[in-house]
C-alpha cells in the first residue's frame, strides 16, 4: 500500500512538472520557436485541429516562423486562428505560406512574462506540496487503521518528502532557465 501511494505521488508530481513546462512553452521569448504555436487550434472541416497537424512550422532567421499548410485552402483559417490567439502575433501570407514575425520584447513585456512564469512556477510548487499532503494523509490513515507501523509511516513520509524536494528543485531549475531566456537580450 505504501509503495502504491508513493508511486502515485511521484507520477502526479511528474505531471505537475510537465504541466509547468507546457505553460512555459506558451510564454514567448524574443526568439522564434515552433512550440509557441502548439496551443493554436484551427477550424478544419468544422473540427478544431492543432496547427501542427495541418502545416509544417519552421524557424526562419531566428526571428520569424514560416507556416506551410498541407492544404492551401487552410491559409485563411490558420491566419485567423493565430490572430485570435492571445500570443500577440501578426501573421501575413503570400498565398502559399504564412510568415509570423516575432516582435522583439520590450522591457515591460519581459517583466510581465517573467511574472507570469513566476506565477506558473508557484502553481506547480503548490500542486507538488498538495500531492505530498495527500500522500502523508494516506499514510496517517493507514497508521490509524494499524495497517502499517509508526516506523513504516515515518519512513514513507520521509520518502515522499525527498520526492517533493527533488520535484521542487526541478521546478526551480525550470523557472531559472525560463527567466534567463526572458531577460536575455
Amino acid at each position: 500500500m505504501i509503495k502504491e501511494t508513493i508511486t502515485d505521488a511521484e507520477e502526479r508530481m511528474r505531471k505537475s512538472v510537465a504541466s509547468l513546462e507546457e505553460a512555459f512553452r506558451k510564454i514567448r521569448t524574443g526568439r522564434a520557436h515552433p512550440s509557441i504555436l502548439d496551443s493554436i487550434l484551427v477550424s478544419y472541416y468544422g473540427t478544431d485541429t492543432p496547427l501542427n497537424q495541418l502545416a509544417s512550422v519552421n524557424v526562419e532567421e531566428g526571428r520569424s516562423l514560416i507556416i506551410s499548410p498541407w492544404e492551401k485552402v487552410l491559409i485563411g483559417e490558420i491566419e485567423k486562428a493565430i490572430l485570435k490567439s492571445d500570443l500577440g502575433l501578426n501573421p501575413s501570407n503570400n498565398g502559399d505560406t504564412i510568415r509570423v514575425p516575432m516582435p522583439p520584447l520590450t522591457e515591460e513585456t519581459r517583466r510581465e512574462f517573467t511574472k507570469q512564469a513566476k506565477q506558473e512556477t508557484e502553481n506547480a510548487r503548490v500542486a507538488i506540496r498538495n500531492i505530498r499532503r495527500d500522500a502523508n494523509s494516506d499514510f496517517k490513515d493507514l497508521g490509524k487503521e494499524k495497517e502499517i507501523s509508526e516506523d513504516e509511516q515515518h519512513r514513507a513520509e520521509e520518502q515522499v518528502q525527498k520526492l517533493t524536494d527533488n520535484y521542487i528543485a526541478t521546478v526551480e531549475s525550470a523557472y531559472q532557465v525560463k527567466e534567463n531566456e526572458l531577460l536575455s537580450f
